[in-house]
């Protein structure tokens, strides 16, 4: 029985995802033009960048100065990726221009461990003990429901596929960290950077957590498109309900830390936009403005980018 929703939430992450692994070297008004198009789109949540150590990212070196900048679009929440709190700081000190106040409190864990230590320079052991500290926080703060997000829960460039049982364990003890607190579970993430999802291990991940936790009402997809069938795989979490999606312009970004530097980004906004309006789903996305999007954003990073829709019409 197909559960397909009426509408969707579509986080475009192009100026984050999709630019931090391409050239340091292109000028802030490039990426503010940008910025800009996809204001035009329809968006109604756009990431402006990360507000991480340049040593890390070096794309991300001028975000202080984007943030400066940017003319915010009516309509538009603009937000921005923070990986701790002085990255939170940074970011807190634009709003109500950026806005990274009230999200759903959420713990995430990697399940690679040797990913965890290379992009975020943790260990799975680190991950898993700052879980409590971050949960009492959340209860301090009078959360009702929290959030639980898998790292890379399908495979690894490094330590090779990971099991149903894997991924149901390690959904077991984040979640027992929040029933500990009292607190329900209402959202499961699955962050897949180095894009390991084949679609029927998403289906049948998205079935299993139904099963075994009913309270759990909302999943978030944030899958790259490494292996080509990532499309698929959001079509089968449309299919049972799914209604938050991450994507980029033409397919834009990658991981500099998933052991292959050729290693693809997302699935292409104006693909998967495509996708959705021709099964009837709304997604408040302009697609002939998505498609000029698409064109603006290959001048600006000076390459071909790989969306099929934008070029096909």
């Amino acid at each position: 029985m197909s559960l397909l929703p009426k509408s969707v939430i579509i986080t475009d992450d192009t100026m984050r995802e999709g630019l931090q692994i391409e050239s340091a070297e292109i000028p802030v008004d490039e990426k503010l033009r940008l910025l800009d198009a996809l204001g035009e789109t329809g968006e109604k949540v756009i990431s402006i960048g990360s507000f991480a150590h340049p040593k890390w990212t070096p794309s991300m070196a001028c975000i202080d100065e984007i943030a400066e900048r940017f003319v915010p679009k009516p309509g538009v929440k603009y937000t921005a990726a923070v990986f701790n709190k002085r990255g939170f700081d940074r970011a807190d000190a634009y709003y109500p221009k950026i806005d990274v106040r009230g999200k759903l409190h959420r713990i995430s864990v990697e399940l690679c461990d040797t990913f965890a230590r290379r992009n975020y320079n943790r260990t799975q052991a680190e991950q898993i003990a700052g879980v409590d500290a971050a949960v009492a926080t959340a209860r301090e703060a009078g959360a009702e429901f929290g959030a639980v997000g898998l790292g890379n829960p399908f495979g690894s460039n490094y330590e090779g596929p990971f099991s149903m049982a894997q991924r149901m364990e390690m959904l077991d003890l984040l979640i027992g960290k929040w029933h500990n607190a009292g607190i329900k579970v209402s959202k499961v993430s699955f962050l897949d950077a180095m894009g390991w999802n084949m679609p029927h291990e998403v289906r049948e991940t998205l079935l299993a957590i139904k099963e075994r936790y009913p309270e759990v009402t909302d999943f978030h997809m944030h899958l790259h498109d490494s292996r080509g069938v990532t499309l698929t795989s959001y079509y089968e979490a449309l299919q049972l309900g799914v209604r938050e999606f991450d994507t980029s312009i033409g397919g834009m970004g990658g991981c500099p830390y998933c052991g292959n530097g050729r290693a693809a980004g997302h699935v292409p906004t104006e693909d998967f936009v495509n996708l959705c309006h021709e099964l009837g789903i709304e997604t408040g996305y302009d697609l002939d403005k998505l498609i000029e999007a698409a064109a603006i954003a290959e001048e600006v990073v000076g390459h071909s980018l790989w969306g099929h829709v934008s070029k096909s019409g």
